[in-house]
């Protein structure tokens, strides 16, 4: 399946929005109600030049996956666990279309925030996950980010990642 990548712009924030709301009632479905339950609503004008960007996959001009890269530490990222570097970015929102998950395409929305970090430019792409089933971590893991470190947030349990541009 190819995929073109490219920054979302506002018509894309309902079909983002609608990939979230799937993939949470989806984990929710399988795992019960957890973190994992919220969906959050995607803006393209959260994209902020500089310091945010909201990266879609499209299949058939289709968006299929989105991910959220940003320069703004998030709440729930402890910086202590990670390699020190000068300019790391944090990786969130990533969603992939539940009927196309296990086929290459959350691989394929990692190269590109690997390319989109080179070219920003950024030393590090830094993320966490559940600590639950629910969890991509071994997905992460598979993809070349290393563990870094578990936390919990609010009650919720985490597993910090990052890649380490070399």
């Amino acid at each position: 399946m190819t995929l073109v990548f490219d920054d979302a712009n506002e018509e894309d924030a309902a079909a983002l929005t609608a990939l979230h709301a799937h993939a949470a009632a989806d984990l929710t479905a399988r795992f019960g109600v957890g973190p994992w339950s919220r969906a959050p609503t995607a803006r393209a004008s959260d994209a902020v030049p500089g310091r945010v960007r909201l990266r879609v996959g499209r299949h058939d001009g289709q968006v299929v996956t989105g991910l959220r890269l940003q320069t703004r530490r998030p709440w729930a990222i402890d910086a202590a666990y990670f390699t020190p570097v000068h300019r790391p970015l944090y990786l969130t929102g990533m969603v992939v279309a539940v009927p196309l998950q296990a086929r290459g395409l959350g691989r394929a929305a990692l190269d590109d925030a690997l390319d989109v970090t080179r070219s920003w430019p950024a030393d590090s792409i830094r993320l966490d996950a559940f600590d639950a089933g629910a969890g991509a971590g071994p997905f992460y893991a598979k993809c070349g980010y290393a563990e870094r470190g578990r936390a919990t947030y609010r009650s919720v349990r985490l597993i910090y990642y990052e890649r380490v541009l070399g």
